[in-house]
């Protein structure tokens, strides 16, 4: 089992659940007007941490109001310049996300430990397959990767920090699986899993989900992000979807939902599209389904605890296997979300 490193409110690692992350999608110079109902949703989604780029000290300000607006953990994204490293913990932040290759002397990195060691702030040491020290011993990539983390880990020790998860990031599925399995035989840090620069939504799930879901079967993994060229939205969807599928997650909604083919008599795509978001965050254990012909769908609406299904110019929602509600299909949206509200 690995340690247990507090971030916020937030334990990773030793007994505590896997969590789920992602990263904001925009520069905090263009924070958009409903950020505070966006990061809400996002953790009634299933988002337990957020992580956002910090690179100019001249947001100060626009951290520190995200901190204050946000409902999960920050975690401050540095690259470069130690002296961002510092200015974030004034803003409150829960973590940072560095690596010491590129903030320059090791003295500089020292400086940022130690500040967080006074302040209670995590560190990440975030390393990607592209962005490490020069390979003089014709290292493997995993290997240099590891050897890389643990070199930084014994400067953080030596400073008496132990606040540390680890991330070792590859765009190639087997590096990454290599480089986690070899670092959790040596030492028992907790890992943030991960596979960088994975695509869009369709790309990453895959490449991701294979390589989260062997490292996981192992016992190896404490928090993780899936990768995707797409919204941050479908990252947090993607990730406690895995978790619920491997039984390590219990809490939410679970979709189910027909492909398109010629048989529709409802846009059932168009309509999960539209609903998705909402429905994943509601704070409810049931199965919600949404088919687009009468093949498929009155069966699968016995079969959840509500479901809409398309039939013909009618739209109906059942509850309970039965039908509930007969809806116009401009209205199925609102009427859905009401009957999802009031289930008990």
């Amino acid at each position: 089992m690995s340690r247990k490193v507090r971030v916020g409110d937030v334990f990773i690692g030793g007994d505590a659940p896997i969590t789920v992350q992602t990263m904001y999608d925009r520069p905090l110079s263009a924070i958009e007007e409903n950020f505070s109902l966006r990061m809400a949703k996002l953790k009634s989604m299933g988002c337990d941490i957020i992580r956002f780029s910090y690179p100019d000290i001249g947001e100060h300000d626009q951290l520190s109001f995200v901190v204050k607006n946000t409902p999960m953990p920050v975690v401050a994204d540095i690259h470069f310049d130690y002296k961002n490293a510092l200015d974030c913990i004034d803003c409150g932040v829960a973590a940072l996300r560095i690596n010491p290759g590129n903030i320059g002397q090791r003295w500089k990195t020292e400086e940022v430990i130690k500040k967080c060691l006074d302040s209670g702030v995590a560190v990440r040491i975030g390393l990607n397959s592209g962005s490490l020290p020069k390979n003089k011993n014709n290292l493997g990539m995993a290997t240099l990767m590891t050897d890389t983390a643990l070199e930084y880990i014994s400067w953080f020790e030596n400073l008496g920090f132990y606040n540390t998860v680890v991330s070792l990031k590859a765009s190639d599925p087997e590096e990454a699986y290599l480089a986690y399995s070899r670092f959790a035989s040596l030492s028992d840090y907790p890992l943030h899993l991960g596979v960088t620069e994975a695509g869009g939504a369709v790309t990453s799930c895959v490449r991701s989900t294979i390589t989260l879901s062997k490292l996981l079967e192992k016992g190896i993994g404490d928090t993780l992000r899936y990768s995707i060229t797409g919204s941050i939205e479908d990252e947090v969807i993607a990730g406690t979807e895995l978790l619920k599928t491997m039984g390590l997650r219990k809490k939410g909604v679970r979709i189910v939902s027909c492909p398109m083919c010629g048989r529709k008599s409802f846009n059932s795509q168009a309509f999960l599209a539209e609903v998705q978001n909402d429905i994943l965050s509601c704070n409810k254990d049931i199965c919600v389904a949404i088919m687009g012909c009468q093949v498929n769908g009155p069966g699968e609406a016995k079969g959840a605890d509500i479901a809409v299904a398309g039939i013909g110019k009618k739209v109906y929602i059942y509850r309970n296997g039965e039908i509930y509600r007969e809806v116009a299909a401009s209205d199925a949206k609102e009427q859905l979300l009401q009957v999802i509200s009031e289930y008990e």
